[in-house]
Formats: C-alpha cells, structure tokens, sequence
C-alpha cells in the first residue's frame, strides 16, 4: 500500500471526528433530543481494544500521559513533549486535528510520521481488519497507527491527546501515569441543567486507577466527580495544589509566577499571546512534576517554550496588516482570543474578522464572543467540509446583529478580499474553526514557498 491508498483506505471508513457533528439535523445547532453530554449511548471500547489485541498490545509498551478538555490540550501536549525530549527522552505526541497533513497528528522526537512508515502501517491494519469482528472507525485506525509507530521507536512515553470527551474516545484503551483534563466546556453538549457534571463524568473516564490527575483549571464543585471516578487517584487542582500566582502581559508573550507542589517559577516568560496560555503552561508544568514525581529543572521548561511551536493558536503570520490566524471553534476559544485581541494589540487602524463555523456551534454565540460588533467588517465564509455552517446563513445572524457584513464562500478567497481592503495599519483575524485556518494557512505558505528564492517562480 502507498501513501495515496493509505489515505483512501482511511477514507472508507466512518469519520466520528467532531462529535458526531453531521449527524445534526440543523446547521446552526444541535438538535433538542442531544444527550446533554454528546452522543455516547452504544459508544464501546470494544473496537478499539479488539484492534489493539490483534496488533500485540502495542500501547502497553511505553508510559502515557493522556490529555482531555475542552480547549487547550493540543498546545499543553506540545510543551510536554518539548520538554520531555528536552530531558532526554524519546516522545512520541499524538493530537488532532491536522492543519495540513495527517502525518502531523503522528510525531516521534518532533517529527511527523513519514509517508512511508505511515502508508506500511496503515497497510499493516488493513491485513489485520479482515480478521476483526468490530469494523474501526477512521480515528480508530488513526489511534491504532500511532500506537503502533511509537512502539516500533521505542518511546518512553507517549503525550496523548484525546479526540472527543473520554470515556468512549479510541485512545482511551491508554493506562496513563497522568491524566489531565485542562477544562471542561460546552462542547458536544446542548448546554442544557447540568451540563458541565455530565461533560466532567465523560472527561473523568480517562483516570486510570494509578493516574495522577491534574486539573487544569478551578473546578472545585466537578472535583467530587473525578475524586469518585477513581478514589485512588492523586488529583492536583488549578488555584489549589498549583496555582498561578502572577499572569502578566510582556513583549512578544506573557510573563507568569508559577507555584506547583514542588517548586516555584517566578518570572518565566512564555513566547505565547494570551493569558489562557500561561495557563496551559501552569498546566503543562504540573503533568510534568507528577509525571516524574519531582520538580522540573527551569531550564527544561524554559527551553520547551522557546522550541515548541504552536500553529493556528493566536499565530500572527503576516505584519503591514497584521494578520492573526486562531482555531478558536467554540465559545470559550472565542472568548479567549478576544480577551488576547483587546488586551494585547492596540487598535491602530480598522479591523476585520474572517469567520467560518462548523455545525452544532451556536452562531450567534460565537459572534458575540468574538465581539464581532468590534469589527468593522465580517466577512463570512465556509471551509471545504461536508460540516460547515453555509456562509451565508451565518451572514444573516451577522446582519440581525446589525454587523457589516460580506459573504464569500472561500476561505482564501475572504483573505483576499480582507487584504484588497486593509491598509498597512489593520488587522485580520481568520478563525471560527481550524478548518477555515488551516485553509487559509496552507494557501499562505504555498504562495510564500513559490516566491521565495529557489522557489516554483
């Protein structure tokens, strides 16, 4: 099998990545008969442990730390395994979604997964499907490569990013040393009574009996949920057993005092826009302790932050106008990057927001927490995805806010019109889903790889 037939081969089976988003009846929410907490009756582990026994059990051969939350794991499980390679040690990082490639979701000591080794692998569990009683899904196979891929490198620990809630998710078979949840968020939920007590139950089911949890964030009435998931559990708090004590704006990034059971880190810069940074970094900090069962060198933390990149998380990707590209994709992200936007890039001239959402996002909610109405123009578009929100119903909501409103369907095409617009003074800002950066983002880099010396011009 070659790369091309690896990725048709994925193809064939069914995408539940997105919470099962395409299964809603409506584009603009969820239909009422959710389950408060996503779709999870007749959700099993049962596939996925099948697949891992018919492979050798390839995710018992390495320590894990296992990550949840509604925002902020993929950029918590970067500093981790920055820092553990720092150490010495070899990594394997499992997240999704990808920007660009597949290969991104799959990297040992910071590289991505080859074409080759991918395309043996996935041909490796095509011989074995034929033998499996439960048909995997596409994350599935996806969850199953990468365990295979750190077991043939020999890692000494996997960072593993769960791909929806918990209980049920496909990495879930992992018995992790640490298991972080670093918030819990609307998210695959109607947001109906006691929404954030269901979530927390589906979160919690990734503590293993010897895990060491770390919340990442306050969450003092759910904490009774995860001490009951599993009573033998060490369970480290955000505001309690580690806490921020300092989270101040500085240039390029922040500055934070940190205090974890072990140690205290004071004036520790972090490359990063946003204050929810810091926090992801306090949270990142404590895995690491518990992980090791000792303090961390400042050193190690520090040299993390400066080498580990964080693509479409607040990333400022062009100046003359600036231009800022954000994956926020529900209200909690958009709430952050607007407090990022206010509190950290002076308005010097007029502003335009480049927004596209997938379905079961209220719409109107996600403009409002962006502060759409900040904005002098919204320009709104659709990613190429069978999920997305048709731009110009997202543009009627724009316009019952009495927002200036434009509608172009495609991403790269919206950042064009932005640009044709915006003076050396503006700002852009494309979120709203990573679907619609990561369009707009690989068309930059492919343009800026053409005109740069030695390119295709």
């Amino acid at each position: 099998m070659d790369y091309k037939g690896a990725l048709a081969y994925l193809d064939e089976h069914t995408n539940l990545e997105g919470g099962r988003a395409s299964r809603f009846t409506s584009a603009l929410d969820p239909p009422p008969s959710m389950p408060t907490a996503g779709q999870v009756d007749g959700l099993s582990l049962a596939p996925m442990l099948e697949l891992m026994d018919a492979l050798g059990r390839p995710h018992e051969a390495y320590r894990s730390i296992h990550l949840t939350g509604t925002n902020g794991k993929g950029s918590t499980a970067r500093i981790m395994a920055a820092a553990l390679g720092d150490l010495g040690l070899s990594v394997g990082l499992y997240t999704s979604p990808n920007l660009s490639r597949i290969n991104e979701r799959i990297v040992w000591d910071g590289t991505d997964i080859s074409d080759d080794d991918f395309a043996r692998i996935i041909g490796l569990l095509a011989d074995v499907e034929p033998l499996l009683e439960h048909n995997p899904s596409r994350f599935e196979l996806l969850t199953a490569a990468a365990f295979v891929h750190f077991a043939e490198q020999a890692v000494d620990v996997a960072v593993v990013e769960v791909g929806l809630l918990g209980r049920f998710d496909a990495t879930n078979v992992v018995q992790s040393d640490v298991a972080v949840i670093t918030n819990v968020g609307k998210d695959h939920t109607t947001g109906g009574p006691g929404w954030q007590q269901e979530v927390a139950r589906e979160k919690a089911g990734i503590i293993k009996p010897d895990s060491h949890v770390i919340l990442g964030s306050p969450m003092a009435e759910l904490r009774p949920i995860f001490e009951a998931e599993q009573p033998t559990a060490t369970i480290w708090e955000a505001g309690a057993e580690f806490e921020i004590e300092s989270n101040e704006l500085a240039v390029g990034g922040r500055v934070i005092d940190l205090r974890t059971p072990g140690a205290t880190y004071d004036g520790l810069y972090i490359p990063f826009h946003g204050a929810h940074q810091g926090a992801n970094t306090a949270t990142a900090v404590a895995a690491l302790e518990a992980f090791f069962d000792r303090p961390v060198e400042r050193e190690v933390i520090e040299n993390a932050l400066a080498a580990v990149e964080l693509p479409a998380r607040f990333e400022v990707l062009a100046h003359n106008p600036t231009l800022i590209l954000d994956g926020a994709h529900n209200p909690h992200g958009a709430a952050a990057v607007t407090a990022t936007l206010s509190r950290e890039f002076a308005r010097t001239g007029s502003r335009v927001l480049i927004v596209g959402i997938l379905q079961g996002k209220g719409v109107t909610e996600m403009l409002e927490a962006f502060d759409a109405a900040d904005f002098d123009l919204v320009i709104c578009t659709q990613p190429d995805s069978t999920r997305a929100v048709p731009a110009d119903l997202i543009a009627a909501e724009a316009e019952a806010l009495g927002l200036p409103t434009e509608v172009i369907a495609s991403p790269v095409e919206a950042l064009s019109r932005a640009t044709a617009v915006s003076s050396e003074e503006d700002l852009i800002l494309v979120t709203g889903s990573l679907y619609v950066v990561a369009e707009v983002r690989e068309a930059l880099i492919e343009a800026r790889s053409q005109t740069a010396p030695g390119g295709g011009r």
